[in-house]
């Protein structure tokens, strides 16, 4: 099936009865609405009718599968969620927040409209049930009660969102809020969501057990979460439904079979019934051409990141995303801005790729090598206070034991992570080698110390891998225990 990209273009309004024909039209189906141009225009009520916007991505290779409209300005809705949840997992990593950590509830967060959990100001969530309430309820209050635990201010929050989404390579999206309820200036594309549904899952795997929780029981209530594609769609594991009034039935999609995965989105659709089809079928349609050999394109890194030739990332991940919705069914507003979007296509946004190249890297000065020991460390996610990961600017210099014997990286190696003590950084190492088992009982552990801003971090790494494929499975291996990491050149 080929896909096409079509153009949006604003048109007079038109009748009636015109103007649900050509929705209707444009929404059936996907391989339908790739057939002709795109509108949008103000029905009778005033109200925004977004034209289809559709982009698949092939996660391993990097290459399109799918696009329509992949470039053209919509509004989010409750997809935002997925940005918020990842400002949240990244605090968690840093060791700002704990699982039991209390979120206060302020008066503003008590105040958003539905969808929400109806928690009263002064009120306290912990972050566990948060995250939760996010992944089943898609609630408001909790969104921006997050945001503001986070940044002092919802307003504030948005801004590092944006900053967040632009140094991933999302280049056309800006937050105005926490939740993704109306605002004007609240705008993303299907070609920048595919990006954050790849980054999210490259990053944070620790979490993703969260993501599988298929109902929530929450001060004598139980939600259910409402994503209709899961458990019906062969391969489907997730992400984000959303809906505004502005928006339309939108949908992030992750799915993966037979060692292929892919990256979904659906905008602008009329019906959640309407979107959940066209995205049925764009994952029947486009899992089956995906690669299904090792992952070849580079993890979705931030822009600091991708220009640094060292790769430092936690992780690529390999594991289920299964993240539920209650959109569809609780609304979270019936409100309207009112005003249409400007939906021309930028031909400048790319999926980013980053500077990633195969071949040798710099080895960072200050490579710390030790032999394995048997120092145990409680279980992440939450356990270890995970710091942000910095690259080092430094040049190579050999390799410095600090005990046992010296280490000398090998052309492939395995990263772990980031930790702001080395006896972390140790410790992880100990207890990967001890739950991957036989994979890593040739591997040697050790750390590479590295100076960014006057803070001091220390990557946990394993070297003995002299092919890919055999760093590959052992990384693999690791990630089934429940931890992030990376195979890279050394």
């Amino acid at each position: 099936m080929r896909s096409v990209v079509g153009r949006s273009r604003t048109i007079p309004a038109l009748p009636a009865a015109l103007a649900a024909a050509a929705v209707l039209t444009a929404l059936a189906a996907p391989a339908e609405a790739r057939r002709g141009r795109h509108h949008h225009h103000h029905a009778a009520s005033g109200g925004y009718n977004p034209p289809y916007a559709a982009m698949v991505v092939d996660v391993k290779s990097g290459k399109t599968l799918h696009a329509v409209n992949e470039d053209a300005l919509r509004h989010p809705a409750s997809i935002t969620k997925v940005m918020t949840l990842y400002m949240l997992f990244e605090q968690m990593e840093r060791g700002k927040f704990a699982l039991d950590s209390d979120l206060t509830i302020s008066a503003h967060a008590a105040a958003q409209a539905p969808s929400k959990l109806g928690l009263r100001p002064g009120q306290t969530i912990t972050v566990e049930d948060a995250i939760k309430a996010i992944v089943t309820k898609s609630a408001n209050d909790v969104a921006c009660a997050i945001g503001e635990n986070i940044a002092g201010s919802e307003e504030r929050f948005a801004q590092m969102m944006t900053a967040k989404a632009h140094a991933l390579g999302m280049s056309r999206t800006r937050y105005a809020n926490a939740s993704g309820l109306p605002d004007p200036d609240q705008l993303t594309t299907a070609r920048d969501l595919t990006v954050l549904a790849r980054a999210i899952q490259d990053r944070f795997p620790h979490y993703y057990r969260y993501f599988q929780t298929r109902s929530f029981a929450f001060r004598g209530r139980v939600i259910g979460n409402h994503n209709h594609l899961l458990g019906n769609v062969q391969g489907v594991d997730g992400i984000k439904t959303g809906y505004t009034r502005d928006s339309g039935f939108n949908l992030m999609t992750a799915a993966k079979s037979e060692g292929r995965q892919i990256v979904a989105i659906v905008l602008g659709g009329k019906s959640g019934a309407s979107r959940d089809r066209i995205m049925a079928d764009l994952v029947r349609s486009s899992l089956p051409r995906a690669f299904a050999g090792a992952r070849q394109a580079p993890p979705v890194t931030e822009v600091a990141e991708r220009a640094r030739p060292a790769v430092v990332a936690d992780a690529v991940s390999r594991t289920r995303t299964q993240v539920a919705s209650a959109d569809d069914d609780d609304v979270e507003t019936t409100g309207t801005t009112g005003e249409p979007l400007d939906i021309t296509p930028s031909r400048a946004t790319t999926t980013p790729g980053g500077t990633w190249k195969p071949g040798p890297q710099a080895l960072p000065k200050a490579a710390q090598a030790y032999a394995g020991t048997s120092s145990a460390q409680a279980p992440f996610p939450g356990a270890s206070k995970t710091v942000a990961r910095m690259a080092s600017s430094e040049r190579d210099e050999p390799p410095k034991a600090i005990t046992g014997t010296r280490v000398v990286p090998t052309a492939w190696v395995i990263q772990l992570g980031a930790m702001d003590e080395e006896a972390k950084a140790r410790s992880m190492l100990s207890e990967a080698r001890a739950k991957a088992g036989g994979s890593l009982s040739k591997a040697a552990p050790y750390t590479v110390k590295v100076e960014h801003g006057g803070t001091t971090l220390y990557r946990a790494r394993f070297s003995g891998f002299s092919e890919q494929d055999a760093a590959q499975d052992a990384c693999t291996a690791l990630k089934r225990s429940g931890f992030s990491c990376f195979a890279t050149r050394s």
